[in-house]
């Protein structure tokens, strides 16, 4: 009996140390750069501190909102502030998420297509833009300050425009509406293309050295659309979001932003 209890504590006190070793599991969905590779970058930081990171990698912007608000994953890392405003403002409250760590600012920028500089642009020739109301207008906005086109005044990054509502259009560009992931692949049937910060990374384009015409750091746009990770609202003021955000405001994760030809918008900690 006494022989049996022992190896019945031995049992517990290695299972136990198990369980403390193990650390506790950050699930977060996101798209792959600059965002999953500041979570591969920040993981042996974490588990230092007592939590294993587990990173899902998804392409699109459809899935990871919806899978944070129904609980499969804690967090996810890929929107900037006005793409997760309009997802709560079509969401029920139960759905509604919170952005907690504010990383950086993605330029959005004019790529060449077909034809390689702005100087050859002609009458009707396309350019791709991305179809989500909210960056569809933030591309809209490029269009008009690259003295493209002209949209309705008063006009701001807080509009909903869309291709129809172009006022002044003097070269009859076709604006063709495209989901935004699908922009970078379309490149040879257009003239020019408007991409996402992160999606241009994935074909190694770099906004200020590859675009023909870029947002700028210090603009609105810089300002207004800044990179987040998002959780439920229950869990923003959580031990784990505290730790992520601690391992993400470093030296090294502001420096792996800027390399990926981005902004940083936080202060690294001392």
């Amino acid at each position: 009996m006494k022989k049996f209890l022992a190896v019945l504590l031995t049992l517990v006190l290695t299972l136990s140390l198990t369980s403390a070793f193990a650390g506790e599991k950050i699930t977060v969905i996101a798209t792959p750069n600059p965002h999953a590779e500041i979570l591969e970058l920040i993981k042996d930081d974490l588990a230092a501190l007592g939590y294993d990171l587990e990173i899902t990698i998804v392409s699109d912007y459809t899935q990871e909102n919806p899978a944070t608000s129904a609980g499969d994953m804690m967090a996810n890392f890929f929107q900037h502030v006005p793409y997760l405003a309009q997802y709560n403002e079509s969401v029920s409250d139960a759905e509604k998420l919170e952005g907690v760590i504010f990383t950086h600012f993605e330029p959005m920028a004019l790529y060449a297509g077909t034809k390689t500089s702005l100087d050859d642009i002609a009458d009707g020739d396309a350019i791709a833009v991305p179809n989500d109301p909210v960056n569809e207008n933030r591309a809209l906005l490029l269009l008009q300050d690259a003295g493209l086109i002209t949209l309705p005044e008063g006009t701001t990054l807080e509009s909903t425009c869309t291709a129809n509502d172009v006022v002044e259009n003097p070269h009859n560009l076709v604006i063709n509406e495209v989901n935004a992931e699908l922009i970078p692949g379309l490149r040879e049937d257009v003239a020019y293309a408007i991409i996402n910060g992160n999606n241009a990374t994935l074909i190694d384009l770099v906004p200020y050295v590859d675009g023909l015409y870029a947002e700028q750091a210090g603009s609105a746009a810089a300002e207004a659309y800044v990179n987040l990770v998002a959780v439920k609202p229950e869990n923003a003021d959580s031990d784990w979001v505290k730790a992520l955000e601690q391992v993400i405001y470093t030296q090294k994760v502001y420096d792996l932003i800027v390399e990926s030809g981005f902004a940083p918008t936080f202060t690294p900690a001392a």
